[in-house]
């Protein structure tokens, strides 16, 4: 059924139709809405029997998920930003102990200082946390990616993140197909618990494990991720046939064939980088767009079959591991090892900063005349940064930088920054 939903509606629809057992809610924007909704839809009795449990922080969130998980139902939440690091030991708990909970990052900036708008420096914090992590390009894939989720994450026994763009997806009303609840039962079966507390038969779980077996445990985390590169390509495949679009999977493919230039990315960006290549494609260039669906488990093999035949590869990303460079473009070096394909980090959109057409096309320009550095950052002011070096340089004591900057920068609302004011 065709509706025209907001973002986090949409979700928390998709959500109703994978009939959960309890959802744990605190929020956080830009998430607040997802949970919002799905307790609406619990009080109008759309969720059958779903206990809706409002608790007093994320890390409560999530500790109520992984008892309840561990009790034998099926559990959802959703985070961001702050909120996810503030969970940080209970998302490690939650995939040591084998817990298919599903939860949504709306992902946004992380502080200091306060930001509220979209970049993937939050669930980039958690990639080596155990968790599957999917990322959503539309808000189609949205909801497409949270009913496979639970399929993942039951047939595995492991947590399943789905990453959407706060407020560019969460916020945004799009078009989306809504399928029945038939569709979604036929594809998604009722929850068998591969392990359940029992009173019955009562056992610990997450109990001390000394240096002679913890390796080993570590391994078995690892190998349920390798594994897991075979399930989400085949419940794509099955999702494909039952609802008829594809969705999800390990990457997708954009113009690629005969592409020297293949620009990698994740999220909601790809949508924009696409309609940049198809005007490039127009000119003559040859370039293409290959889009991370599963950032974890990382798609080594499959990027590597794509990427080896580019001349180049630029790597689009919105996530920075201060003082070294991007994340992605890190684990895209990995694919290609022992290759001589050059791999450009670009750092874009940090904190919500609009990623225009304008700019990736003289990005993408630069790239097919080899004139990118190994690391750049797109559209990076840097007159007030070097201004803001000079100023620390001769002062002693001068005070943070985000104020500073604020106070020295030209107002510009679509950065959010403040009226400009003299330079003490």
């Amino acid at each position: 059924m065709l509706k025209q939903l907001e973002g986090s509606h949409a979700v928390a629809e998709a959500i109703a139709l994978c009939r959960p057992e309890v959802i744990c809610a605190y929020p956080i924007s830009p998430q607040t809405h997802i949970v919002e909704h799905c307790g609406e839809l619990v009080r109008e009795g759309a969720m059958g029997s779903c206990e809706y449990m409002n608790v007093e922080s994320e890390f409560a969130a999530l500790s109520a998920c992984i008892g309840s998980s561990a009790c034998g139902a099926r559990t959802y939440t959703a985070t961001a930003s702050q909120g996810l690091l503030y969970m940080a030991e209970a998302v490690y708990n939650a995939s040591g102990l084998g817990l298919p909970i599903v939860m949504t990052v709306a992902n946004r900036a992380i502080g200091a200082p306060i930001n509220i708008w979209n970049d993937h420096t939050d669930s980039m914090s958690m990639r080596d946390a155990g968790w599957i992590q999917l990322f959503a390009e539309t808000n189609q894939e949205a909801l497409d990616l949270h009913i496979q989720a639970f399929r993942i994450a039951e047939q595995l026994s492991q947590p399943v993140m789905v990453c959407m763009d706060g407020f560019i997806l969460t916020h945004a009303y799009e078009r989306v197909d809504m399928p029945t609840q038939e569709q979604v039962d036929a594809f998604l079966p009722p929850y068998q618990p591969q392990q359940i507390l029992d009173p019955a038969n009562p056992y610990s779980i997450g109990a001390m494990v000394g240096p002679e077996a913890f390796t080993e445990v570590r391994y078995l985390a690892h190998e349920k991720q390798l594994q897991a590169l075979d399930v989400i390509p085949a419940i794509a495949a099955e999702f494909e046939q039952i609802f008829g679009r594809s969705s999800g999977g390990l990457i997708r493919e954009y113009r690629t064939d005969d592409a020297e230039t293949i620009v990698v990315t994740l999220g909601s960006v790809a949508g924009t980088v696409k309609d940049v290549v198809d005007e490039m494609r127009d000119a003559g260039d040859r370039i293409g767009v290959v889009t991370i669906g599963s950032f974890r488990p990382f798609p080594t093999a499959e990027l590597r079959a794509v990427l080896k035949a580019a001349k180049r590869v630029v790597v689009l990303e919105k996530s920075l591991a201060v003082g070294f460079g991007g994340v992605v473009a890190n684990n895209i070096h990995m694919a290609l090892h022992h290759t001589d394909i050059p791999v450009h980090t670009v750092v874009a959109g940090l904190g919500g900063r609009p990623i225009t057409m304008p700019s990736l096309h003289k990005l993408f320009a630069e790239a097919q005349e080899d004139k990118l550095q190994d690391t750049q950052f797109l559209d990076l002011q840097h007159d007030i940064v070097n201004a803001e070096l000079a100023r620390q340089r001769a002062l002693i004591g001068s005070g943070p930088t985000a104020e500073s900057i604020l106070r020295n920068i030209q107002a510009d609302t679509a950065y959010g920054g403040a009226s400009a004011q003299p330079a003490e």
